[in-house]
């Protein structure tokens, strides 16, 4: 027998005592939990590290809230038409976009109504395509003018300098008149910095209670062409005395409303007249609002 083989057999013949046995255990067992403390201080650590970072990266996304308010008057103007909670429609930008070509800037805000609450049986789609189709062909149309005006300024003489220094413009936005639970009111724009000829103002009015477009029948009961004229011709003389022009009828001024009369509701629930630039009184007064029954 090698000596290898005689060192295997004493190995073999050595017996382990009992109790050194148990004790083996009992370390291998404390061992365990050890290993299983430190993983249960290694996880609170990892849970209470998550949740510092979680808290700083909220704080991150409410300062650049605040911060994105106090920079950007787009985001502000979106933050401040946020509905309220419980209305029944929203105001929402559909489309934005900005361009510029030949030193023609275009910018552009298409609105949308969105239902907040569903199954209230008001149709909106009908009104949501017509506000895109007017606001894209109004865009269109005004670029190709634009693009007219031009061409006849170029090859009327013009430069490529002077027609910069004209910083033609052409803008489709809104702006919301009433959001609340009742009704929802707001106008459409589309203007032309280089002439006010081919603006255009478009006024909805939406009765959440019915789910139909609000006339001034609606608001101010049937045949009510006559009590919007007589406020109007007194609100007038009274602004006149105030030093505000206005045309006369002999002029083109105001001579009674028409059935397409453009008005929007304001907060406090009343019909607000609105005429256009020169319309009854000279470009430099702009826009002609006559708030009916508000006294």
């Amino acid at each position: 027998m090698g000596n290898l083989e005689k060192m295997k057999e004493n190995y073999d013949r050595i017996v382990i005592p009992k109790e050194l046995s148990i004790r083996i255990q009992q370390e291998i067992e404390k061992s365990r939990k050890q290993q299983e403390e430190k993983r249960k201080v290694d996880h609170v650590y990892r849970y209470k590290r998550l949740t510092r970072g979680m808290g700083a990266a909220a704080a991150c996304i409410c300062i650049l809230f605040t911060a994105a308010l106090n920079t950007s008057p787009v985001f502000a103007k979106e933050a401040a038409q946020l509905p309220v909670i419980g209305n029944l429609a929203q105001i929402l930008t559909f489309r934005s976009y900005e361009t510029e070509t030949n030193d023609i800037a275009v910018s552009v805000e298409i609105p949308t109504i969105e239902m907040i609450e569903a199954d209230t049986g008001i149709g909106i789609d009908a009104v949501n395509q017509e506000i895109l189709d007017r606001c894209s062909q109004y865009a269109d149309d005004a670029v190709l003018r634009a693009e007219e005006y031009r061409t006849a300024f170029l090859e009327t003489g013009g430069t490529l300098e002077e027609w910069k220094e004209h910083e033609i413009r052409i803008t489709v936005d809104y702006e919301i008149k009433q959001q609340s639970s009742h009704y929802l009111s707001f106008v459409v724009r589309g203007t032309e910095s280089w002439t006010s000829a081919y603006n255009e103002s478009n006024y909805y009015n939406l009765d959440l209670v019915t789910g139909r477009m609000v006339t001034l029948d609606d608001m101010l009961g049937a045949n009510c062409s006559k009590l919007v004229n007589q406020s109007i011709r007194e609100q007038i003389a009274e602004r006149r005395e105030g030093g505000e022009i206005f045309f006369t009828e002999e002029e083109g001024g105001f001579a009674g409303i028409s059935e397409e009369v453009k008005f929007y509701i304001n907060k406090e629930d009343h019909p607000v007249i609105v005429f256009e630039k020169y319309e009854i009184a000279p470009g430099s007064s702009g826009e002609i609002e006559f708030e009916i029954g508000g006294n």
